[in-house]
């Protein structure tokens, strides 16, 4: 028996004094961090931002192991924000989705939670009216004529049912008692209600797809809730994305218990607090940027060395090579050459092991 089967579903419960006591801690941490953010000053707090947004944007999609491209969604959240990074990279229909749903979220929390606003984002999501190759009704609720909805995993013929979500035709009724819920001006605190909200919608499963992306989405908006501000300093899709393999089991196992879900909710906010940590690294790459750029100031570089000591500031994905520089700033290997003795010469990058064109090339002191 699911949870939604049970007779007084959905009347969710947990450990009140238990949870109250990890969320005394755990606000803390959150003041803390907001406090220390409020701190630097505006292009550093943008800088913090937009690499917040960016790295939930791919890990909510990575979840669902969809990879989507990373300087789309940063120069997809760059332009929305209004945020200058120089040149733009063009964002394909399916980042743009998930960009627009991730920025109403998160930036518009304070307005209600609808059925509009929810078919909104699933169309957003699915632009082609299309999950891979397969069409799927988008911007309305799901039904059943393919079968029930199940998550399944393994092979054809082999599949294992991990959960079947209620008949298409208690959806409505189900997100009209979730949303009501969701909306009201209750005493429940937010961050709490984010964890409660994220469980219950993947419970309902209301849409054919794309429900794991909007369960976060609305887990963000109630957390941009708790803090009154739409500015992001910390992913919690992010975080899950590196515990996944807990998240799908409590997930599971929840879904197949009773209606107790305090150790869902143990972990949900475990995995917050986590995520505060990771903020913490975010806010070290940001600053060591200002510092870099600060010491830097004098220097006369083109805008193709502007962008690839940016990309090793932020973390290059392998080793640098003048291929790669040539082939990322769109020049010739023998500019790429010249860019990069410039920078040596300048003290700014240092020469790795190897020679010819696998030589590759970090930042001096790295």
């Amino acid at each position: 028996m699911y949870i939604h089967q049970r007779p007084e579903w959905p009347n969710l419960r947990w450990d009140e004094a238990d949870i109250a006591a990890i969320l005394s801690g755990l606000r803390h941490r959150q003041g803390r961090l907001l406090g220390r953010m409020d701190m630097i000053g505006l292009a550093l707090k943008n800088e913090a931002v937009l690499s917040t947004l960016t790295s939930d944007v791919l890990k909510t999609s990575e979840i669902e192991n969809e990879h989507l491209d990373a300087d789309q969604v940063r120069s997809s959240l760059a332009r929305r924000l209004g945020i200058d990074i120089g040149a733009l990279t063009p964002a394909d229909r399916n980042v743009e989705g998930v960009v627009e749903m991730t920025l109403d979220a998160t930036q518009n929390y304070a307005e209600a939670l609808t059925e509009e606003r929810l078919f909104g984002w699933h169309a957003a999501l699915f632009p082609t009216g299309r999950s891979g190759m397969n069409k799927i009704i988008v911007g309305n609720w799901r039904d059943d004529s393919d079968g029930p909805m199940q998550v399944v995993s393994g092979p054809m013929g082999r599949e294992r049912v991990h959960f079947e979500a209620p008949h298409a035709n208690q959806v409505a009724a189900e997100m009209k008692a979730f949303l009501t819920w969701f909306n009201a001006k209750d005493a429940l605190d937010p961050v709490v209600k984010a964890g409660v909200a994220h469980l219950w919608f993947v419970t309902i499963h209301p849409f054919a797809d794309g429900n794991g992306r909007i369960a976060r989405a609305i887990a963000d908006l109630s957390l941009a809730r708790s803090e009154g501000s739409a500015q992001r300093f910390y992913s919690m899709s992010t975080q899950i994305r590196t515990e996944r393999t807990t998240y799908y089991f409590l997930l599971e196992s929840t879904q197949r218990g009773d209606l107790d879900i305090t150790p869902w909710l143990q972990w949900f906010l475990a995995c917050l607090d986590r995520a505060f940590t990771g903020a913490e690294t975010i806010l070290g790459v940001v600053l060591n940027k200002a510092e870099f750029w600060n010491a830097h100031k004098d220097a006369n570089l083109n805008e193709r060395q502007k962008l690839m000591l940016n990309k090793l500031l932020d973390g290059f994905d392998g080793k640098l090579t003048s291929s790669k520089w040539a082939k990322i700033t769109k020049c010739s290997q023998d500019t790429a050459g010249r860019d990069i003795d410039a920078l040596i010469q300048l003290g700014i990058l240092q020469k790795g092991a190897g020679g010819g064109r696998s030589t590759s090339y970090s930042l001096a002191g790295a």
